[in-house]
């Protein structure tokens, strides 16, 4: 097969691997074009998919598409190719994300061998057990940040402690805000009537039980306690945390920091680890600021991720790439 004109069959096959990526409350931002006859496909961020109260900025949109893209580059990888990616490649059309060439053969980069875990990787909102992280394989997570040029930071102590609380601030913040709390049940899905689509959101079986003591940074989906039957558990006392971020904060950072992310928490979850993400205490500007480490060369925090050993979470529903793929 000539790779300046992939199959029809490949190109769903990779966008069917793009879209195992997580996104924000599961909304799944991402619409890609195929332009049939050449060896390019387009990604386009959605955003009638955007929290409006949220992420009123896009920048967990941006992440989002950065982990599908991510993806993609490791389907490819898989399939023998190489796919070459240009960020923002119009500057007349901010939502025509980022284009990727499909080259051959794959470049020796670590990709293809991330393939197995693409849909091994859930998001997990369940206790993780005390066990520490050996350092190698904290290491190891570093390092696949800095591979998509982003830093992921373990913070000590005294960091931890100003990282929960802050996630305990956004936790009041958004308790007094209407708005953020409609926005979040309307990407809930609990099975009442009048919800959205089955493919996207969250599912009740993956919001985890409720928190005895807060402990751990997880958020709830289900505080308005819409389903009664859930359960409660005791949480990590010292929860495992990272903070991945860049220098400078726009558009292309924003999608460099997402296929950052992805690439750690597949790298996590091939090193045996759980994972879940959190983005609560990062969309409220005054917390934002504070959550950096002072004297890090890291500029802005993108995302907060908890890392440990426990239940690995099960796959949330995702739309059919008949829904997100377009062949032009």
């Amino acid at each position: 097969m000539s790779t300046t004109d992939p199959t029809r069959s490949l190109v769903t096959s990779l966008i069917e691997d793009a879209v195992t990526a997580p996104s924000m409350h599961n909304a799944q931002p991402w619409k890609f074009v195929h332009r049939t006859g050449t060896d390019m496909i387009g990604m386009h961020g959605d955003p009638a998919r955007g929290m409006q109260h949220q992420d009123p900025e896009h920048r967990a949109l941006h992440l989002g598409c950065g982990a599908a893209l991510f993806n993609l580059r490791v389907a490819s990888a898989h399939h023998g190719l190489n796919a070459a990616v240009t960020l923002l490649p119009s500057s007349a059309d901010p939502w025509h994300l980022a284009d990727v060439r499909l080259q051959g053969p794959a470049v020796e980069d670590g990709l293809a061998v991330l393939h197995p875990v693409l849909r091994q990787r859930h998001t997990s909102r369940f206790p993780f057990s005390e066990e520490q992280i050996p350092s190698e394989v904290v290491d190891g997570l570093c390092a696949a940040a800095l591979l998509e040029g982003c830093r992921l930071v373990v913070p000590g102590a005294w960091h931890t402690d100003t990282v929960l609380e802050l996630v305990h601030d956004a936790q009041m913040f958004e308790a007094a805000d209407e708005a953020v709390r409609a926005e979040i049940a309307a990407w809930t899905r609990t099975g009442a009537v009048g919800e959205g689509p089955e493919t996207e959101g969250i599912p009740t079986y993956a919001l985890g039980p409720r928190q005895y003591d807060v402990t751990a940074p997880v958020r709830d989906f289900d505080s308005s306690r819409r389903v009664p039957a859930r359960s409660s558990a005791p949480f990590e006392k010292r929860p495992q945390l990272a903070l991945l971020g860049t220098a400078e904060d726009d558009p292309e950072n924003w999608l460099r920091a997402g296929q950052a992310m992805q690439r750690v928490l597949l790298q996590a979850t091939a090193d045996g680890l759980s994972t879940s993400l959190m983005s609560q205490p990062l969309e409220w500007p005054e917390l934002r600021s504070v959550a950096r480490e002072p004297g890090s060369t890291m500029g802005f925090v993108h995302i907060l991720i908890r890392l440990g050993y426990g239940p690995k979470g099960r796959p949330t529903p995702r739309r059919p790439a008949s829904e997100v793929l377009t062949f032009g």
